[in-house]
């Protein structure tokens, strides 16, 4: 039986906030450590970020480790593993938690393999085998198709967790912890940031958004997401893409959604034009209801959508503005 024991999560800010997705993580971790009978500690890392440290205790937090210093106010991949591996290897967690998100997925690989770790990735459930201890990680595989249960006998046992997968945890202001200063002055530290580049916004943030419309490679070019966007307004919603729209320069590459793009979970996903390959779909499949709009009935998308349109985009959308527009208006 490993000697670890506790929970740990990386907690990420966003504009001297707790970012959204790790509430998630620490309403998560806080059901985990009840089950493992343990504590829940967080590690925060950047730049200014120890104002919020009470805020994440709030948020049921146990103990808050702070690596605060300028030069990690912009997100350093090397600087950010190091800080990493250096808190788990001396606060020697049994689980450790970071959000599917750019940060996590970059460096939890980086974190678990210096730490000789098990790792699953972007996993969409989390929970404890009472008769074992060990944590049960479900996460879905063949495309989106089915779900993996994974559990692990090396530890910790890492996992990133989709976004929008757990329910976020309620703050209460009345609880205590310990604040932790982490000493980055002894880390070796060899890449540095050169340039930060901020991706181009159009409305709400892909992540966040409950309602996403998406056009794929059978859209008509730039002029044609002109419809994509419409409807994304209407419904109050975010655009997003398959790579090649991206690729060709008709949105902007931030709009990716899949495997090497961003992953959403919207409450609706309307893909527009999308074929259903594998390495799109990876990207949304864990959307409340997909809806596919397609003129080819043979798409594969239309055997993963909840809902399908066989028509073309051309003219399925302006009618659905429309009719979208007269239910907001009645």
């Amino acid at each position: 039986m490993s000697e670890r024991q506790g929970v740990l999560v990386l907690a990420e800010a966003q504009e001297a906030q707790v970012a959204p997705v790790t509430t998630e993580l620490l309403g998560l971790g806080r059901r985990l450590a009840h089950e493992l009978s343990s504590a829940l500690s967080a590690l925060l890392i950047g730049s200014g970020v120890g104002g919020i440290s009470q805020d994440v205790i709030a948020l049921g937090a146990d103990t808050v480790y702070v690596a605060d210093r300028p030069e990690l106010g912009t997100f350093n991949s090397d600087a950010y593993t190091a800080v990493a591996t250096k808190v788990c290897r001396e606060a020697a967690p049994s689980v450790v938690l970071m959000g599917h998100t750019s940060i996590g997925r970059d460096i939890a690989p980086r974190v678990a393999a210096r730490l000789g770790a098990s790792l699953s990735t972007d996993c969409v459930d989390l929970r404890v085998d009472q008769d074992t201890g060990r944590l049960l990680q479900t996460r879905p595989v063949h495309g989106g198709n089915a779900l993996a249960t994974i559990a692990s006998r090396v530890h910790p046992q890492m996992a990133t967790m989709r976004p929008r997968s757990a329910a976020p945890a309620e703050p209460d202001p009345s609880r205590n912890g310990r604040i932790i200063p982490v000493d980055t002055s002894v880390l070796d530290i060899q890449a540095r940031v050169v340039e930060t580049v901020r991706e181009e916004a159009e409305g709400l943030k892909l992540e966040e958004a409950r309602v996403v419309v998406s056009g794929g490679a059978g859209i008509d070019g730039a002029q044609g997401f002109d419809l994509i966007r419409q409807l994304a307004s209407v419904l109050g919603g975010a655009v997003g893409a398959t790579r090649l729209p991206c690729e060709q320069g008709w949105v902007s590459p931030s709009f990716q959604i899949g495997q090497t793009g961003k992953i959403v979970t919207p409450d609706l996903y309307i893909a527009v034009a999308v074929s259903g390959a594998p390495q799109h779909m990876a990207g949304c499949m864990g959307s409340g209801y997909i809806v596919a709009i397609n003129n080819d009935p043979e798409a594969h998308i239309f055997k993963l959508a909840d809902f399908g349109i066989v028509a073309d985009y051309r003219e399925a959308l302006p009618a659905l503005i429309r009719k979208c527009q007269e239910l907001v208006s009645s």
